[in-house]
């Protein structure tokens, strides 16, 4: 698993993770993920364009931040690029109805400013 950040403005934050989100991967990336997620308001794009497995924990995890950015006002929104596996795990779960998922990183960022 690996987890980078960037900061493109004072209020975008764009998170990368890669790797398997299955529950040792959740678990060696949720403190840090949670930290860069959920800890001030702002507009979070989440890259899951290189996850190679996504399990129910790493759904969690990512219901559980984007929820944690809502109540603080701010904004998480999932960008898959092409990664079909995990748009279509996503969407057979319905978290598309809760986290915008993009396919495109500038609707992406858009959408997370909106």
């Amino acid at each position: 698993m690996s987890i980078e950040f960037e900061d493109v403005t004072e209020t975008l934050r764009c998170i990368s993770i890669s790797g398997r989100l299955d529950v040792p991967g959740t678990d060696a990336i949720a403190t840090r993920f949670t930290a860069l997620a959920a800890s001030v308001e702002r507009r979070i794009v989440v890259d899951i364009s290189e996850v190679s497995f996504l399990a129910s924990m790493g759904i969690r995890a990512l219901i559980m931040n984007a929820k944690a950015q809502q109540q603080r006002g701010g904004r998480l929104v999932l960008f898959i690029g092409g990664n079909q596996a995990v748009g279509s795990v996503l969407e057979s779960t319905g978290i598309d109805a809760l986290i915008p998922i993009c396919k495109d990183m500038a609707e992406a960022r858009v959408a997370a400013l909106a």
